[in-house]
């Protein structure tokens, strides 16, 4: 079996699935409740003018749900500020609605982006993070690794 080498882009793939994996999950319910009156048929008449029921997703499959759990720990050791950005992301959240929920600008917050993909890269491939090196050098020293 060969090692993957970890891009940002990979990362972001892997993040980007692990969102659409929790959006599929079923929902929570609560236990001890259930409900003894028939189900009623409908009739014709009773559906027109009614909105077709949503179609729902199919759940996701084991190996994905697998592939979750481990991304989820990703993001602990982030800034708080650069995991909510990367998460918001992955779910398909516009970078507007980022800037409005953190806070920041949208070059700034394209950079924290960049910067927490990098850090998360770092990690997966083993390598440590200095903390006092600046997020655009970081940035830079990761363009530069790949290629």
């Amino acid at each position: 079996m060969h090692e993957v080498k970890w891009t940002p882009s990979l990362v972001e793939e892997r993040l980007a699935e692990a969102a659409d994996v929790l959006k599929r999950l079923p929902e929570v319910k609560v236990r001890g409740y259930f409900n003894t009156w028939p189900r009623m048929v409908d009739e014709f008449s009773d559906l027109v003018g009614q909105e077709p029921p949503k179609m729902r997703r199919p759940w996701p499959q084991p190996a994905a749900i697998t592939r979750m759990e481990e991304t989820l720990s990703w993001t602990f050791g982030l800034d708080p500020v650069d995991a909510k950005i990367v998460w918001l992301r992955a779910g398909g959240d516009r970078w507007k609605t980022i800037c409005w929920k953190v806070g920041l600008a949208r070059a700034a917050a394209n950079e924290h982006w960049l910067y927490a993909l990098c850090v998360i890269a770092w990690q997966l491939n083993g390598k440590q993070h200095r903390r006092n090196v600046s997020k655009r050098r970081v940035i830079d020293e990761t363009r530069a690794a790949l290629g």
